[in-house]
Protein backbone atom coordinates (compact mmCIF):
# COMPACT_ATOMS: atom_id res chain seq x y z
CA UNK A 1 0.00 0.00 0.00
CA UNK A 2 0.89 3.64 -0.41
CA UNK A 3 -0.05 5.70 2.63
CA UNK A 4 0.01 9.50 2.93
CA UNK A 5 0.05 11.33 6.25
CA UNK A 6 -1.05 14.95 6.46
CA UNK A 7 0.91 16.13 9.49
CA UNK A 8 2.53 19.18 11.01
CA UNK A 9 6.09 19.71 9.76
CA UNK A 10 7.88 16.44 10.48
CA UNK A 11 10.78 18.28 12.13
CA UNK A 12 8.39 19.33 14.91
CA UNK A 13 7.26 15.79 15.72
CA UNK A 14 8.59 13.83 18.68
CA UNK A 15 9.25 10.26 17.46
CA UNK A 16 9.18 8.96 21.04
CA UNK A 17 5.73 10.40 21.67
CA UNK A 18 3.77 11.22 18.52
CA UNK A 19 1.18 8.71 17.41
CA UNK A 20 1.61 9.84 13.79
CA UNK A 21 5.22 8.63 13.84
CA UNK A 22 4.17 5.33 15.43
CA UNK A 23 1.63 4.78 12.65
CA UNK A 24 4.15 5.65 9.95
CA UNK A 25 6.75 3.33 11.47
CA UNK A 26 4.21 0.52 11.63
CA UNK A 27 3.27 0.99 7.97
CA UNK A 28 6.92 0.95 6.93
CA UNK A 29 7.61 -2.18 9.03
CA UNK A 30 4.71 -3.94 7.30
CA UNK A 31 6.18 -3.21 3.89
CA UNK A 32 4.16 -0.20 2.81
CA UNK A 33 5.48 3.07 1.35
CA UNK A 34 4.94 6.13 3.52
CA UNK A 35 4.51 9.68 2.26
CA UNK A 36 4.07 12.95 4.15
CA UNK A 37 2.57 16.31 3.38
CA UNK A 38 1.05 19.28 5.21
CA UNK A 39 -2.37 20.91 5.17
CA UNK A 40 -0.98 24.02 3.45
CA UNK A 41 0.46 21.85 0.65
CA UNK A 42 -2.93 20.56 -0.52
CA UNK A 43 -4.62 21.71 -3.73
CA UNK A 44 -7.60 20.99 -5.96
CA UNK A 45 -6.66 20.53 -9.61
CA UNK A 46 -9.16 19.47 -12.27
CA UNK A 47 -11.67 18.65 -9.57
CA UNK A 48 -9.34 16.33 -7.63
CA UNK A 49 -7.32 16.70 -4.42
CA UNK A 50 -3.56 16.91 -4.96
CA UNK A 51 -0.65 17.35 -2.57
CA UNK A 52 3.03 18.14 -2.53
CA UNK A 53 4.30 14.79 -1.21
CA UNK A 54 7.62 13.52 0.10
CA UNK A 55 8.39 9.86 0.67
CA UNK A 56 9.80 9.30 4.14
CA UNK A 57 12.18 6.62 5.40
CA UNK A 58 12.13 6.22 9.17
CA UNK A 59 14.64 4.86 11.64
CA UNK A 60 12.31 3.25 14.18
CA UNK A 61 12.59 4.09 17.85
CA UNK A 62 13.65 1.28 20.18
CA UNK A 63 12.34 0.47 23.64
CA UNK A 64 15.31 0.28 26.01
CA UNK A 65 14.73 -0.20 29.75
CA UNK A 66 11.23 1.21 29.52
CA UNK A 67 12.13 4.27 27.43
CA UNK A 68 11.90 5.01 23.73
CA UNK A 69 15.38 5.65 22.30
CA UNK A 70 15.50 7.81 19.17
CA UNK A 71 18.23 7.59 16.53
CA UNK A 72 19.47 10.85 15.03
CA UNK A 73 18.56 11.69 12.34
CA UNK A 74 15.39 9.64 12.67
CA UNK A 75 13.98 10.28 9.18
CA UNK A 76 15.02 10.94 5.58
CA UNK A 77 12.85 12.64 2.97
CA UNK A 78 12.81 12.27 -0.81
CA UNK A 79 12.43 15.16 -3.22
CA UNK A 80 8.95 16.65 -3.35
CA UNK A 81 6.51 15.46 -5.96
CA UNK A 82 3.11 16.94 -6.81
CA UNK A 83 0.60 14.12 -7.13
CA UNK A 84 -3.10 13.36 -6.77
CA UNK A 85 -4.02 11.96 -3.38
CA UNK A 86 -6.07 9.31 -5.17
CA UNK A 87 -2.73 7.75 -6.09
CA UNK A 88 -2.56 6.72 -2.43
CA UNK A 89 -4.40 3.75 -0.96
CA UNK A 90 -5.11 5.61 2.27
CA UNK A 91 -4.65 9.14 3.61
CA UNK A 92 -4.37 9.98 7.31
CA UNK A 93 -5.49 13.48 8.31
CA UNK A 94 -3.28 14.00 11.38
CA UNK A 95 -2.76 17.77 11.59
CA UNK A 96 -2.91 18.98 15.19
CA UNK A 97 -5.70 21.34 16.24
CA UNK A 98 -6.76 24.09 16.73
CA UNK A 99 -9.29 23.70 13.94
CA UNK A 100 -8.72 27.07 12.29
CA UNK A 101 -10.08 28.31 8.97
CA UNK A 102 -7.03 26.90 7.15
CA UNK A 103 -7.61 23.54 8.84
CA UNK A 104 -11.24 23.53 7.70
CA UNK A 105 -10.22 24.47 4.16
CA UNK A 106 -7.89 21.45 4.13
CA UNK A 107 -10.83 19.18 5.01
CA UNK A 108 -12.82 20.70 2.15
CA UNK A 109 -9.98 19.84 -0.22
CA UNK A 110 -10.00 16.25 1.08
CA UNK A 111 -13.67 16.03 0.08
CA UNK A 112 -12.36 15.86 -3.51
CA UNK A 113 -10.85 12.42 -2.96
CA UNK A 114 -12.99 9.61 -4.36
CA UNK A 115 -13.65 7.32 -1.35
CA UNK A 116 -13.96 4.37 -3.74
CA UNK A 117 -10.29 4.85 -4.64
CA UNK A 118 -8.68 6.15 -1.43
CA UNK A 119 -9.61 5.67 2.22
CA UNK A 120 -9.37 8.90 4.28
CA UNK A 121 -8.90 8.57 8.04
CA UNK A 122 -10.70 10.32 9.59
CA UNK A 123 -13.44 11.32 7.17
CA UNK A 124 -13.15 15.08 6.52
CA UNK A 125 -16.89 15.61 6.93
CA UNK A 126 -16.73 13.74 10.22
CA UNK A 127 -13.88 15.92 11.44
CA UNK A 128 -15.89 19.03 10.63
CA UNK A 129 -18.92 17.63 12.46
CA UNK A 130 -16.99 16.63 15.56
CA UNK A 131 -15.68 19.55 17.56
CA UNK A 132 -13.68 17.65 20.16
CA UNK A 133 -15.50 19.29 23.06
CA UNK A 134 -19.02 19.69 21.62
CA UNK A 135 -19.23 16.23 20.06
CA UNK A 136 -19.48 14.60 23.48
CA UNK A 137 -22.69 16.52 24.27
CA UNK A 138 -24.82 14.12 22.24
CA UNK A 139 -23.89 11.27 24.58
CA UNK A 140 -25.82 12.64 27.54
CA UNK A 141 -25.88 9.26 29.28
CA UNK A 142 -22.11 9.34 29.68
CA UNK A 143 -21.06 12.98 30.23
CA UNK A 144 -20.92 15.02 33.45
CA UNK A 145 -23.24 18.00 33.86
CA UNK A 146 -22.19 20.42 31.14
CA UNK A 147 -23.16 23.75 29.63
CA UNK A 148 -21.85 25.68 26.65
CA UNK A 149 -22.28 29.44 26.84
CA UNK A 150 -20.62 32.81 26.38
CA UNK A 151 -22.90 34.47 28.95
CA UNK A 152 -21.13 35.29 32.20
CA UNK A 153 -24.26 35.12 34.35
CA UNK A 154 -25.25 31.72 32.94
CA UNK A 155 -21.76 30.42 33.64
CA UNK A 156 -21.75 31.91 37.14
CA UNK A 157 -25.09 30.34 38.04
CA UNK A 158 -23.91 26.94 36.80
CA UNK A 159 -20.66 27.13 38.78
CA UNK A 160 -22.48 28.34 41.90
CA UNK A 161 -24.84 25.37 41.65
CA UNK A 162 -22.03 22.86 41.06
CA UNK A 163 -19.64 24.33 43.63
CA UNK A 164 -16.70 23.99 41.25
CA UNK A 165 -16.35 23.54 37.51
CA UNK A 166 -13.86 23.24 34.69
CA UNK A 167 -13.93 25.79 31.84
CA UNK A 168 -12.67 24.63 28.44
CA UNK A 169 -12.18 26.73 25.30
CA UNK A 170 -13.90 24.89 22.45
CA UNK A 171 -11.03 25.09 19.97
CA UNK A 172 -7.91 24.41 21.99
CA UNK A 173 -5.88 21.25 22.52
CA UNK A 174 -3.59 19.63 25.08
CA UNK A 175 -5.22 21.36 28.03
CA UNK A 176 -4.54 24.86 26.70
CA UNK A 177 -6.71 27.51 28.35
CA UNK A 178 -8.51 25.13 30.72
CA UNK A 179 -9.47 26.83 33.99
CA UNK A 180 -10.71 25.65 37.38
CA UNK A 181 -13.65 27.83 38.48
CA UNK A 182 -15.24 28.48 41.84
CA UNK A 183 -18.11 30.93 42.24
CA UNK A 184 -16.38 32.71 45.14
CA UNK A 185 -13.11 33.31 43.26
CA UNK A 186 -12.43 37.05 43.05
CA UNK A 187 -10.94 36.49 39.60
CA UNK A 188 -14.07 34.72 38.31
CA UNK A 189 -15.38 37.56 36.13
CA UNK A 190 -11.98 38.28 34.61
CA UNK A 191 -11.33 34.61 33.81
CA UNK A 192 -14.70 34.22 32.09
CA UNK A 193 -14.30 37.51 30.20
CA UNK A 194 -10.87 36.49 28.94
CA UNK A 195 -12.00 32.98 27.97
CA UNK A 196 -15.15 34.15 26.14
CA UNK A 197 -13.44 37.18 24.56
CA UNK A 198 -15.78 39.50 26.41
CA UNK A 199 -18.82 37.31 25.85
CA UNK A 200 -18.37 36.86 22.10
CA UNK A 201 -17.19 33.21 22.03
CA UNK A 202 -18.86 30.28 23.82
CA UNK A 203 -16.92 27.99 26.12
CA UNK A 204 -17.69 24.61 27.66
CA UNK A 205 -18.16 24.43 31.42
CA UNK A 206 -18.36 21.04 33.13
CA UNK A 207 -18.91 20.16 36.75
CA UNK A 208 -15.58 19.47 38.43
CA UNK A 209 -15.07 15.74 38.87
CA UNK A 210 -13.13 14.99 42.05
CA UNK A 211 -12.00 11.74 40.40
CA UNK A 212 -9.71 13.87 38.23
CA UNK A 213 -7.22 13.67 41.11
CA UNK A 214 -6.94 9.96 40.31
CA UNK A 215 -6.22 10.64 36.65
CA UNK A 216 -7.68 11.34 33.23
CA UNK A 217 -7.98 8.17 31.15
CA UNK A 218 -7.28 8.21 27.41
CA UNK A 219 -8.85 5.31 25.54
CA UNK A 220 -7.90 4.67 21.91
CA UNK A 221 -10.71 3.40 19.68
CA UNK A 222 -10.12 1.72 16.33
CA UNK A 223 -13.25 1.21 14.24
CA UNK A 224 -15.29 1.94 17.35
CA UNK A 225 -13.57 -0.69 19.51
CA UNK A 226 -11.23 0.15 22.43
CA UNK A 227 -7.73 -1.18 21.76
CA UNK A 228 -5.75 0.39 24.59
CA UNK A 229 -5.77 2.92 27.41
CA UNK A 230 -3.49 4.93 29.65
CA UNK A 231 -4.01 7.06 32.73
CA UNK A 232 -2.69 10.63 32.73
CA UNK A 233 -1.80 12.09 36.10
CA UNK A 234 -1.09 15.72 36.95
CA UNK A 235 2.24 16.73 38.43
CA UNK A 236 3.00 19.20 41.21
CA UNK A 237 0.31 21.82 41.78
CA UNK A 238 -1.04 21.49 38.23
CA UNK A 239 -4.70 20.37 38.13
CA UNK A 240 -4.59 19.42 34.43
CA UNK A 241 -3.67 15.82 33.65
CA UNK A 242 -2.64 16.41 30.02
CA UNK A 243 0.75 15.07 28.96
CA UNK A 244 1.45 18.40 27.25
CA UNK A 245 0.89 20.12 30.62
CA UNK A 246 3.58 18.01 32.28
CA UNK A 247 1.39 15.08 33.31
CA UNK A 248 2.79 11.59 33.77
CA UNK A 249 1.25 8.35 32.50
CA UNK A 250 0.49 5.00 34.06
CA UNK A 251 -1.06 1.66 33.14
CA UNK A 252 -4.79 1.30 33.61
CA UNK A 253 -7.52 -1.15 32.65
CA UNK A 254 -10.65 -0.40 30.64
CA UNK A 255 -13.67 -0.91 32.90
CA UNK A 256 -16.94 -2.62 32.03
CA UNK A 257 -18.70 0.77 32.13
CA UNK A 258 -16.16 2.15 29.65
CA UNK A 259 -16.62 -0.88 27.38
CA UNK A 260 -20.35 -0.11 27.34
CA UNK A 261 -19.64 3.57 26.71
CA UNK A 262 -17.44 2.74 23.71
CA UNK A 263 -20.04 0.37 22.28
CA UNK A 264 -22.71 3.05 22.65
CA UNK A 265 -20.78 5.86 20.97
CA UNK A 266 -19.34 3.57 18.26
CA UNK A 267 -22.56 3.75 16.26
CA UNK A 268 -22.25 7.52 15.86
CA UNK A 269 -18.51 7.30 15.18
CA UNK A 270 -19.17 4.88 12.32
CA UNK A 271 -21.91 7.11 10.98
CA UNK A 272 -19.49 10.06 10.86
CA UNK A 273 -16.54 8.09 9.44
CA UNK A 274 -14.46 8.53 12.59
CA UNK A 275 -12.33 5.39 12.74
CA UNK A 276 -9.25 6.35 14.77
CA UNK A 277 -10.41 8.20 17.86
CA UNK A 278 -9.27 8.96 21.40
CA UNK A 279 -11.81 9.50 24.16
CA UNK A 280 -11.08 11.08 27.53
CA UNK A 281 -12.77 9.63 30.61
CA UNK A 282 -12.70 10.85 34.22
CA UNK A 283 -14.34 8.80 36.94
CA UNK A 284 -16.37 6.88 34.39
CA UNK A 285 -17.62 10.04 32.63
CA UNK A 286 -16.88 10.95 29.02
CA UNK A 287 -15.33 14.43 28.82
CA UNK A 288 -13.97 14.72 25.25
CA UNK A 289 -13.86 12.90 21.91
CA UNK A 290 -10.55 13.48 20.05
CA UNK A 291 -10.81 12.99 16.27
CA UNK A 292 -8.18 15.27 14.70
CA UNK A 293 -4.87 13.71 15.79
CA UNK A 294 -5.54 11.55 18.86
CA UNK A 295 -2.35 10.51 20.57
CA UNK A 296 -1.27 8.08 23.27
CA UNK A 297 -0.26 4.88 21.50
CA UNK A 298 3.46 5.37 22.10
CA UNK A 299 2.78 5.53 25.84
CA UNK A 300 0.38 2.57 25.75
CA UNK A 301 2.88 0.48 23.76
CA UNK A 302 5.62 1.32 26.26
CA UNK A 303 3.47 0.43 29.27
CA UNK A 304 1.69 -2.61 27.85
CA UNK A 305 4.21 -4.09 25.41
CA UNK A 306 1.70 -3.69 22.56
CA UNK A 307 2.14 -2.39 19.01
CA UNK A 308 -1.09 -0.51 18.39
CA UNK A 309 0.29 1.15 15.26
CA UNK A 310 0.63 -2.22 13.56
CA UNK A 311 -2.87 -3.15 14.71
CA UNK A 312 -4.23 0.01 13.05
CA UNK A 313 -2.34 -0.56 9.78
CA UNK A 314 -3.41 -4.22 9.61
CA UNK A 315 -7.01 -3.07 10.09
CA UNK A 316 -6.62 -0.75 7.08
CA UNK A 317 -5.10 -3.61 5.05
CA UNK A 318 -8.10 -5.80 5.83
CA UNK A 319 -10.58 -3.04 5.09
CA UNK A 320 -9.06 -2.28 1.71
CA UNK A 321 -8.93 -5.95 0.76
CA UNK A 322 -12.57 -6.57 1.72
Amino acid sequence: MKLAFIIDPITRLDPGHDTSVALMEAAQALGHSVWVTQANLLSVVAGKAWAMLERVQLKPVELVQGRWVVKTPWFELSDRTFAPLESMDAVFMRTDPPVTASYLYATYILDYIDPAKTFVINDPQGIRAANEKMYALQFTKWIPETIVSSDKQTIYEFVEKQGAAILKPLGNKAGEGILYLEAGDRNFNSMVELSTLQGSVPVMVQTYLAAAKEGDKRIILLDGKPIGALNRLSSGNEFRNNMAAGGTVAQIAITEREQQMCADIARRLHQDGLYFVGIDVIGGYLTEVNVTSPTGIREIDRLEGTRLGKQAIRWIEARLQA
